[in-house]
């Protein structure tokens, strides 16, 4: 397919509502993962002073945002959903040749992005406060909320308009100003996002862009003396360091990280229904999701039945650039990325695994450009291997069978992570005990371990979030603080 992005325009830096060339005067190329020979376009690789520019503009701007009405800041939040809205093509094209996921996942999460808008922009007129008895009949005492500052957003590459809107439309509905650090891999997306916002009349230092590496700039933001809070999507290596960093100065953070996601079939499951599910949880968008499907916990009953229905619709799956129609299965985002997903596809075969399919890169020479793996399943796993404990963040699902629900829940809680699980069974007893045993901070009945609605709280238990939650009324609970009024005349 011939390019209209070949040669690649150059992105730059948000700052004070202007866009900024980096003081480095250095840019870096953001590559097409289906096509690596286009470059999509170049972003600025930022300097620490450029990100003093940014923080000192979103906290001169931040006593301004936050004297503003809910509503006010509200009509700001329509606008920019409305923006992004008239662009959702343009900025869904750009993700899937920055990205690589197909365009109908594309489009379908830039119009999140826009729903998330207008559900916040709504918090605007809800309430943030309560009023408290006093034991002074005399008196007045209730709670208020008030914003955090300045927060800084360090959003990841696999989806890179909800993750970051998920996070910035909250903190600014509730008063504070941003500071968005967009993953590398993905920021002419993000670039694109935030001209969408800025369309929208936004003040200057409200929402402010700074590209970079993350050890440059998003571990800036993170030990920065002016960040009242910071939150974070990315694996539990850098989560870890930018949490540490955040409480070593007091400031508040917000960390969501991997999983190791399990679902449960059933004796009794919809095997079809239960096959489906685990291909769109653990398939879908190339694995890349913290929510995907990793390990396949089978009753022992169904095993064989499953697996033999699990490999033919594997093999109607279409490998391909995520541009092309029909194609369900795009690349993995970047070079890094694929070598990751084949070392665990190694492992799994060196630790005595069964590669039941895939497990390779396509052969088709029109995917020669890419970074492709075939969706892979491994069968007799042990749960003591690598690619039945470690986070792989790529298309390869793990079989394991049991003899009982009860070793399937207590295999199921055996990680060190606890984001989402499922269950496929038609018990309600099966039903109850896996919502009350399950360690997982979104248990689903019957349906994909992949899957978050944005009114309802999102976050995990273990080692997969600091034990906060996003999206929803929740992401109150972050952004602000809670201030006790009493008052007597």
């Amino acid at each position: 397919m011939e390019s209209v992005f070949v040669g690649g325009q150059t992105y730059l830096n948000y700052i004070n509502g202007e866009w900024r060339t980096a003081g480095t005067g250095q840019t870096v190329p953001s590559l097409n993962p289906a096509q690596k020979s286009e470059v999509v376009g170049y972003v600025q690789s930022s300097s620490a002073e450029d990100l003093n520019q940014a923080v000192a503009s979103a906290r001169a701007a931040q006593q301004g945002w936050r004297k503003l009405s809910g509503s006010a800041r509200g009509e700001y939040l329509f606008k920019m959903a409305n923006a992004l809205e008239r662009r959702i093509d343009e900025v869904a094209e750009t993700m899937t040749r920055e990205m690589g996921k197909p365009l109908p996942e594309a489009k379908g999460e830039t119009a999140r992005g826009v729903a998330i808008l207008r559900y916040y922009a709504g918090e605007g007129l809800r309430k943030i406060g309560d009023v408290i008895p006093s034991t002074d009949s005399e008196a007045l005492m209730f709670t208020t909320r008030v914003p955090l500052g300045v927060v800084g957003v360090i959003s990841p590459w696999n989806f890179p308009v909800a993750i970051p809107i998920w996070k910035l439309a909250p903190a600014l509905i509730y008063g504070n100003t941003v500071v968005l650090k967009p993953a590398q891999e993905t920021s002419v997306t993000a670039a694109k996002v935030v001209e969408c916002f800025a369309e929208a009349g936004l003040p200057g230092g409200v929402l402010n862009m700074v590209t970079g590496s993350g050890s440059v700039i998003g571990q800036g933001l993170a030990e920065h003396p002016h960040v009242n809070g910071i939150t974070f999507t990315g694996s539990n290596q850098v989560g870890k360091r930018v949490g540490q960093a955040a409480l070593a100065r007091g400031a508040k953070y917000q960390l969501e990280m991997g999983g190791k996601n399990p679902i449960i079939i059933a004796a009794d499951a919809d095997l079809d229904l239960a096959v489906d599910a685990t291909i769109s949880g653990g398939i879908r968008s190339t694995g890349q999701k913290c929510t995907a499907t990793s390990r396949v916990i089978i009753l022992r009953d169904v095993y064989e039945a499953f697996k033999e229905k699990l490999v033919v619709k594997l093999k109607g799956l279409t490998v391909g650039n995520g541009l092309e129609a029909g194609t369900w299965l795009g690349p993995c985002a970047h070079e890094k990325q694929l070598e990751t997903v084949q070392s665990y596809i190694q492992k799994g075969m060196d630790e005595g695994a069964e590669l039941l399919f895939g497990g390779s890169v396509p052969d088709s020479p029109d995917l020669a450009e890419g970074f492709f793996i075939q969706p892979t399943v491994f069968d007799k796993v042990a749960p003591d291997m690598a690619i039945a404990r470690e986070e792989i963040f790529g298309p390869v699902l793990a079989l394991i069978p049991v003899d009982s629900m009860e070793a399937a829940i207590q295999l199921a809680n055996d990680s060190d992570y606890g984001l989402s699980a499922s269950i496929y069974t038609q018990s309600i007893s099966h039903i109850l005990s896996f919502i009350q045993d399950m360690e997982a901070g979104l248990v689903r009945i019957n349906s994909e371990t992949a899957g978050v609605e944005l009114q309802a709280p999102f976050g995990g238990m273990k080692q997969s979030s600091s034990h906060s939650r996003e999206q929803g009324q929740a992401a109150i609970e972050f952004f602000t603080s809670i201030k006790t009024v009493f008052l007597k005349a």
